[in-house]
């Protein structure tokens, strides 16, 4: 499943992407269909489907995705206010298969 992943294809550069950032861990791209100013997806470079496929040893990865979105904060102009969305399963608006955290800033946020 992984080779056909959307997400993967990114990662492995086979398909373009604005990227923002990258590590060992993860990948953070502009979404293509964005619903704030600011609108990123941090992927993680490991394909995990969703939160209910994490497991303990993905502590350190898990952890690294909060760590990017705190990095990805320092280049707004309000640090501080951003919101962070995981998108759990399809009935809950997850359309790639592939584990990620929408960061989202730039405007209020209480419509979600």
């Amino acid at each position: 499943m992984a080779e056909r992943c959307v997400f993967c294809k990114i990662i492995n550069k086979e398909i373009p992407a604005t990227i923002i950032d990258e590590n060992e861990h993860c990948l953070v791209i502009e979404d293509i269909n964005p619903k704030a100013p600011v609108h990123y997806l941090i992927i993680p470079k490991k394909h995990v489907v969703s939160l209910h496929d994490i497991t303990p040893g993905d502590a350190q990865l898990m952890s690294e995705l909060l760590f990017m979105a705190q990095k990805c904060a320092t280049t707004l102009p309000d640090p501080k206010a951003f919101g962070l969305i995981v998108n759990n399963g399809p009935e809950a608006g997850q359309s790639v298969m592939h584990l990620h955290c929408h960061f989202l800033s730039g405007k209020k946020m209480t419509d979600l």
